[in-house]
């Protein structure tokens, strides 16, 4: 049977896939767009008077446009902006807490040297997909979008190839885990069940310039330069079969792992009844704007403020001469003066206002300015480990319940690729022995004395050394470190 030719047991047709991308651009992507423009807040060419302008820009009042309807006719040009991404700031911190350190995938088989296989062939299948920068990006895209996916490609032709060597790395090396950015994947939900899906759907308008296909992977995903010309392609995931079409027409089949489909769904934080989680960045929007707003209008009042002007009656030509230091007036008129206008003054509601709107910001998103490392004075004394963490209390909960979502979609996607590796005959496990954890370091500093002293405690206790070594980040395999 023709890898190509056959549509035997195909559940999602192409015309379903291309109305789950049409509707998936139509509704979701203008609001996936509008949360990476906060996040990132990119600069654009601007126009004449500012030689750039920032997303953020969009949510100011319309009087701090040039044609903005608010604007005084006597100005020359759009009042001054402030923009302060406060929202990159923190969600940068919340990766950090989350996937500042790699976290390690551990075995549950009962047989020790199962484990050290598993652990073995997992490494190399991680870190040749992009190891904890990967896992870095995946984890922003989360924060940003509310929810990310995970694919794992098989490169069937090359996995046979390692099963016939009997070499582990070369194995891991047709495995690979790719991270979809949500606004070109679709998920295809199950009527029945909206935690199930029936497909998947991922879609490029555009060919990128051609690019040597990675060896083998050409037998399964053609290379994107050897497509044809320009046009949409479509990539259908189903449990049945992995398809690719070009422009309408079937270029590639191969089937799915094991019947399963080979995507992985993660929610930033979990949502009911839904499928995107929540985002870190859409609860800040309307603060951010604020937030820029009122900065916008503090350097207006202070531009005003920090220069004075004079007011002149009964001098001629006051208006043509300089003002400054050693500079003398003069006039026959008895009614002359000159009056000062302006200076700077305090303004306690403006910057209370402020103030309360970053204590807002804190509160939503649980991240607090000490967690990137700006430490004030209303802190106190942070006289030890447990006060550190009681300060940001928000933030490592926050980080905790992450670590059930993003922790579930890692295991699930290092299940896949065991899959496949038993599938193809590479690596011996049997479905009961592919139970997997994860093991997450501290986010927080901390002291190596105290945690070999733990890690001591845990041997006498009896937990198995393997693990304890694992906790503290050691591998095995690792020079000097014995089981």
């Amino acid at each position: 049977m023709s890898s190509i030719d056959s549509t035997a047991g195909q559940s999602l047709s192409l015309a379903q896939a291309s109305k789950v991308a049409e509707g998936h651009r139509r509704d979701a992507l203008p609001r996936l767009k509008r949360l990476w423009a906060y996040y990132r807040n990119p600069m654009a060419p601007g126009g004449p008077g500012r030689a750039y302008r920032l997303a953020q820009e969009a949510g100011l009042p319309a009087r701090f446009a040039a044609d903005g309807l608010l604007r005084d006719d006597r100005a020359r040009g759009a009042r001054e902006l402030v923009i302060e991404n406060d929202i990159g700031w923190r969600v940068h911190s919340m990766v950090d807490f989350l996937l500042g350190k790699p976290v390690r995938v551990l075995s549950t088989a009962a047989d020790a040297t199962l484990r050290e296989r598993i652990g073995a062939f997992l490494d190399a299948v991680w870190e040749k997909s992009g190891g904890i920068g990967l896992l870095q990006d995946v984890a922003l895209l989360g924060h940003v979008y509310g929810y990310v996916d995970l694919i794992v490609r098989v490169d069937a032709g090359a996995l046979a190839a390692a099963a016939r060597a009997g070499g582990l790395a070369s194995a891991a090396a047709a495995v690979r885990v790719e991270v979809v950015e949500p606004s070109r994947g679709a998920p295809v939900p199950s009527p029945r069940d909206f935690r199930d899906l029936e497909g998947y759907v991922l879609w490029r308008d555009e060919q990128p310039p051609a690019a040597p296909a990675r060896a083998g992977l050409s037998m399964l995903i053609p290379a994107w330069g050897g497509l044809g010309a320009r046009g949409r392609t479509l990539e259908l995931l189903t449990r049945d079969a992995w398809e690719v079409y070009e422009r309408g027409e079937l270029v590639a089949r191969r089937p799915s792992i094991a019947g399963e489909l080979p995507v992985v769904h993660i929610q930033n934080i979990a949502q009911p009844f839904r499928y995107e989680g929540l985002s870190e960045v859409e609860p800040l929007i309307p603060l951010q704007d604020e937030l820029n707003t009122r900065l916008s209008d503090r350097a207006a009042r202070v531009t005003m403020q920090s220069f004075r002007m004079y007011l002149a009656r009964g001098i001629d030509g006051f208006e043509k001469g300089p003002v400054g230091p050693g500079v003398v007036w003069s006039s026959d008129n008895p009614h002359a003066s000159i009056e000062a206008i302006g200076g700077d003054a305090a303004s306690p509601s403006e910057e209370s206002h402020i103030r309360e709107i970053r204590d807002a910001m804190d509160k939503a998103s649980a991240v607090p300015p000490l967690a990137s490392g700006v430490v004030q004075a209303k802190i106190g004394s942070l006289s030890s480990a447990n006060a550190l963490r009681v300060t940001l209390m928000g933030v490592l909960a926050k980080t905790a319940r992450k670590r059930v979502t993003y922790g579930a979609g890692i295991a699930r996607a290092s299940w896949l690729a065991l899959a496949a590796a038993h599938e193809a005959g590479v690596l011996d496990v049997p479905e009961l022995q592919r139970g997997l954890r994860v093991h997450w370091p501290d986010p927080l500093p901390t002291d190596e004395t105290e945690q070999v002293r733990a890690a001591k405690l845990k041997v006498e206790l009896g937990v198995p050394s393997e693990r304890v070594l694992a906790e503290l980040g050691y591998a095995a395999e690792d020079e000097g470190i014995t089981g």
